[in-house]
């Protein structure tokens, strides 16, 4: 089995953030987005990942290679965004003829793969109910098996969620879809969609089913990344160092980080290489090499690099 990681987003809704750093290397909690999904697909069993990157690559490449030595990484670039699709048709000569676990590449899912990786399907989608189903990809099942698929649907056909995580056993028949809707340009709401591909599957007589996700963490916008980093410290026995600081929990720094003379916490991450002096922070994350002194921050994600000052009274 491989797994499908598509990171070439520009993360838009995350400017200024992504504007320094691609958006799977910010931080929430402990460790970049990207590592949080790249350690459950490890616990899985699954060492053979194709990563779909854009041109700012360098950096994720780089911290694959350093985190996770273990995994046999393939690179495929998308050169624009012509959605999820579109990124997943790019590595057809890679993973073709193999089965594929999809995980997309802003979404953080904790829950039991076992079900999906197991199944005797063509394929097992992910999802999960919510109360307003109009911001996502849905499927319509019958007894566990999907019937229907639609994309932000405008009415609710269903609240069943595609959160993000999808084990397909039949790649050539997820392929053989993906190439007659990219030849043929068949876009919903302006972009190649993957949820028009399992339809394909679907009309042609594809057995899928639905498994269901316990947590979802998004990490599309810098109040749901915020939300996710709250989520991820809650019952973290991590010990945070620093000199001179109070701490109140939960609380992560980084091993080089340095952190002095500052109250930190609650819900607060600080990521490697960044410098934190005589400062409040609470709610907060500090991305690599950030520079923070004399501030008082509530709700605040500071960029890579980033240098934040109380301006002089």
């Amino acid at each position: 089995m491989k797994a499908i990681i598509p990171v070439a987003g520009a993360g838009r809704r995350l400017q200024p953030l992504t504007i320094a750093q691609p958006k799977a290397l910010l931080q929430v909690a402990d460790k970049p987005v990207l590592g949080h999904i790249l350690a459950r697909v490890e616990s899985a069993g699954v060492a053979d990942i194709i990563l779909v990157v854009g041109e700012n690559s360098a950096a994720i490449e780089e911290y694959v290679r350093s985190e996770f030595p273990r995994v046999r990484m393939t690179l495929v670039l998308q050169e624009e965004p012509l959605g999820l699709g579109h990124a997943i048709w790019l590595t057809r000569e890679a993973a073709v003829g193999d089965e594929l676990l999809i995980v997309y590449g802003d979404t953080i899912v904790d829950t039991d793969l076992s079900p999906a990786l197991n199944t005797a399907a063509d394929g097992a989608i992910g999802v999960r109910e919510v109360d307003d189903p109009r911001c996502f990809g849905v499927v319509v099942e019958k007894a566990g098996r999907i019937t229907h698929l639609v994309e932000k649907p405008d009415e609710p056909v269903s609240r069943l969620a595609i959160v993000g995580v999808n084990c397909i056993r039949d790649s050539a028949a997820l392929f053989d879809s993906l190439d007659y809707i990219v030849g043929e340009n068949i876009r919903t709401r302006g972009e190649i969609q993957l949820t028009d591909a399992f339809q394909r599957m679907l009309d042609a007589g594809k057995h899928l089913v639905t498994f269901r996700v316990d947590e979802w963490n998004d990490c599309g916008t810098p109040e749901a990344l915020l939300e996710t980093n709250r989520h991820l410290l809650e019952g973290s026995e991590h010990e945070p160092q620093g000199e001179g600081c109070e701490f109140t929990p939960p609380v992560y720094i980084a091993p080089t980080a340095l952190v002095k003379d500052s109250k930190i916490g609650p819900h607060v991450a600080i990521a490697a290489g960044a410098q934190v002096r005589n400062c409040v922070l609470k709610d907060c994350i500090v991305n690599e090499n950030a520079r923070l002194a004399d501030c008082d921050l509530t709700n605040r994600i500071i960029a890579y690099g980033e240098e934040v000052r109380r301006p002089p009274q």
